[in-house]
């Protein structure tokens, strides 16, 4: 599933264009097409149909996973989930082959929703603070301050990886930058939340920031999903290198399973306290 760096380089570059494709901002929804109905969450095909065609797009944002299209009247939200991708190619071409919506705009480009799984999902809503409302703050975010992100984890007696990927926990975060921020701060993926010093939580907020930052300015990771926009998986410390040496020390790095999902840490440099 893409995570928050990869739908931060979505997000960019729907803002700013791309080198094949321009940029949506300020273009005017002329025409939609909804090819497959679940996509839709909210309205139905035809109340989306009728309300979205004419409306112009001011912005395109990010929060958690979601990319946030402010329109001229209502939000559109979309969740990529496990294949999802936007594409932006000229109008009336066949730009992938299971675009389950398409935007026309200006009557010269359009956006497409390719979703091969049909995990994807799309909201258009006049306000989406509901939709919101059980997102945990944002990890990039300069207001949360390491006192803050202490206080969080105190507060909490689950294992640190999955309270990690819970999105009311810390929005944003998913397996691969949570087992690469775990690694840099040397914290085992199974070490209790409510267990952690302060000095250690300062450090793993740290390292969570260090490694999407990264990850960001990499354009994201391209493995196993439709996404192939960046270059990160060339430089992860343990994501999906079982048997590598850990980059720190050199012990190689070992797999395991915390909460059905597959985790990469090193048995040297994190160790349960």
């Amino acid at each position: 599933m893409p995570e928050l760096p990869e739908v931060e380089t979505i997000s960019r570059n729907l803002s700013n264009g791309t080198k094949v494709a321009p940029s949506v901002v300020g273009k005017t929804i002329t025409g939609a097409e909804v090819f497959w109905s679940g996509t839709l969450e909210i309205p139905d095909p035809v109340v989306f149909k009728k309300l979205i065609i004419g409306q112009k797009i001011k912005s395109v944002g990010r929060r958690a996973k979601y990319l946030v299209f402010t329109l001229s009247e209502d939000f559109l939200l979309v969740h990529l989930r496990m294949s999802g991708d936007l594409i932006v190619g000229p109008a009336g071409e066949s730009l992938a082959n299971h675009v389950r919506l398409s935007l026309e705009l200006d009557q010269e480009w359009q956006l497409a929703f390719n979703n091969p799984r049909k995990f994807g999902r799309i909201w258009l809503l006049d306000d989406p603070t509901t939709r919101f409302e059980n997102l945990g703050p944002e990890p990039l975010d300069p207001t949360l301050t390491a006192d803050k992100f202490y206080k969080r984890l105190q507060s909490r007696k689950r294992q640190i990886k999955p309270l990690l990927l819970d999105q009311s926990f810390i929005a944003g975060m998913g397996n691969i930058y949570t087992d690469e921020a775990l690694n840099l701060a040397q914290i085992h993926p199974l070490e209790r939340a409510d267990r952690i010093s302060a000095d250690l939580a300062e450090r793993l907020l740290e390292s969570i920031r260090q490694v999407l930052a990264e990850g960001i300015r990499r354009n994201g990771a391209s493995i196993d999903w439709v996404y192939q926009g960046g270059d990160f998986q060339n430089y992860f410390r343990v994501y999906q290198r079982t048997g590598e040496p850990c980059p720190t020390c050199g012990t190689p790095v070992q797999r395991t399973v915390v909460g059905q999902r597959s985790t990469h840490f090193c048995p040297s440099c994190q160790v349960i306290a």
